[in-house]
């Protein structure tokens, strides 16, 4: 005669606990050995990156006998980018007698690579002074010269009149703008009118302009 024992529910729970847990196992260890259970993947990485800064750097230069360049930087950096040329005279420095006119061309151009969207010239006041050991008595030479201030690249008339009616200018010429690597030319033509008698001698007038460039 056979005795079948009862199973007890204790022992049926955990034999189920068992074989979940022995399954469960499985699927973690299919995983951790093999990747087709995750399907197909795709990913970018985008390694370049960058954001940087232009440069907006003017150089100023003049041709012929007296041909210099300045450039913004010569006054000690691109973080200064702010100098006083001293090299080029845009009214000619050449001895006039009545009735002489001078022109120089020169140009001004943005070496950066950051367009110029603004672009201005700023005139200071006109001041007259003595040429030499030989100077006449006149003092009103500012009001006597006359200078004539194209932009020859646009074609365009910036200045016509005396170097006083240019010093007591107010508000700075706006120009056009100027992409980076590009140039403006210019012209100034100064006039001694022939009326002009001794006391004209040796004297000489200065108008100190100042060009700029802003992003």
């Amino acid at each position: 005669m056979s005795h079948v024992l009862p199973t007890s529910p204790k022992r049926i729970r955990f034999t189920w606990f068992a074989i979940g847990t022995g399954v469960l196992a499985a699927v973690l260890l299919a995983f951790s050995m093999s990747g087709t259970l995750s399907g197909f993947v795709a990913s970018i990485t985008n390694s370049g990156d960058t954001a940087v800064t232009g440069t907006l750097v003017m150089q100023e230069s003049t041709t012929g006998a007296n041909a210099a360049t300045c450039t913004s930087t010569d006054g000690g950096s691109v973080s200064t980018n702010t100098a006083t040329c001293t090299s080029i005279d845009q009214f000619g420095g050449a001895a006039m007698v009545p009735g002489d006119t001078v022109t120089t061309a020169m140009t001004i151009k943005n070496t950066g690579s950051a367009a110029a969207r603004t672009f201005t010239l700023t005139p200071g006041s006109c001041g007259q002074l003595a040429n030499g050991s030989v100077n006449g008595t006149a003092n009103d030479l500012c009001s006597q010269m006359t200078v004539v201030v194209k932009n020859t690249t646009a074609n365009t008339t910036v200045f016509s009149g005396t170097l006083a009616a240019l010093g007591t200018t107010t508000t700075p010429f706006s120009l056009p703008a100027v992409p980076g690597g590009s140039s403006t030319a210019f012209s100034f033509a100064v006039s001694l009118p022939s009326t002009l008698g001794n006391s004209y001698q040796g004297l000489q007038a200065t108008v100190p302009l100042t060009w700029s460039y802003a992003s």
